[in-house]
């Protein structure tokens, strides 16, 4: 989990139980049917909008995007140099047992393909419908937690219509209307914190990480294609350094 997630984690979660702290305690934050409205309201109205299969699939998403690490761009450059490099004095069958070591299957898939002496255009379809499909299913992902970032604050609203409705037919003992105002008002609170410090961050994320892995693959499918076509290490390094910004160019070297 890098950094900024953690960070994120901390001060948001941590600032408003800071907060509910110094006004009286987590107790009275604390309301079982409410989160049963907010949460299983939200996640059953999500399993309606989205098949089960797909649902379930977005939490190893989930859980790639936030806890795995991408190969690093400088790392990606130096790695495509070597093998040309290699390549170059020994030839492509050179590089079977320098991919021995790659761990990305992405790129170790790309560079197997060069070996095999596919044709590099033969390369370029099969591994640009690979990213096709890690880019939709990365969309879905995001798609989904945004869509629960939007029904978290409505199964809120369902909440506090439901407790007001329990309040005012009971306004001859005031001994419920206590419990039934809680209800109306922590399920709108449930909502809140559900969609904007749980799901929408999430689906940020998910999108940026979906950026930064589609980067790499794109650099990597140019490497491997420059690979296949026996391009001097300089020629190709200039390729591959014209995925990055100017202002990070100067960072990688």
């Amino acid at each position: 989990m890098d950094i900024a997630t953690v960070l994120g984690i901390v001060s948001s979660f941590g600032l408003v139980f800071t907060a509910i702290f110094m006004g009286g305690g987590l107790n009275i934050f604390i309301n079982v049917p409410a989160l049963m409205i907010v949460v299983g309201g939200t996640i059953g109205v999500t399993l309606i909008a989205y098949p089960l299969k797909e649902v379930l699939g977005v939490l190893k998403v989930v859980q790639k995007a936030l806890f795995s690490k991408n190969i690093s761009i400088d790392e990606l450059i130096e790695r495509f140099i070597g093998f040309a490099t290699k390549t170059r004095k020994e030839g492509i069958l050179a590089l079977e047992s320098e991919i021995k070591d790659v761990s990305d299957d992405f790129l170790k898939k790309g560079v197997q393909l060069s070996i095999d002496g596919l044709e590099p255009q033969e390369i370029k379809e099969i591994l640009d419908t690979e990213v096709d499909y890690v880019r939709s299913r990365h969309q879905l992902g995001a798609e989904v937690f945004t869509s629960m970032a939007t029904f978290a604050p409505a199964m809120g609203m369902i909440g506090t219509l439901i407790g007001l409705v329990q309040m005012l037919q009971s306004m001859d003992d005031p001994s419920t209307i206590g419990p039934a105002m809680a209800v109306a008002l922590l399920t709108t609170f449930y909502g809140s914190i559900m969609a904007n410090i749980c799901c929408m961050p999430i689906a940020g994320k998910l999108k940026t990480r979906s950026k930064e892995e589609m980067l790499t693959k794109e650099m990597a499918i140019q490497g491997i294609i420059s690979l296949s076509n026996g391009d001097n290490p300089r020629i190709l390094e200039q390729k591959l350094l014209a995925f990055i910004p100017p202002n990070k160019k100067k960072e990688s070297k």
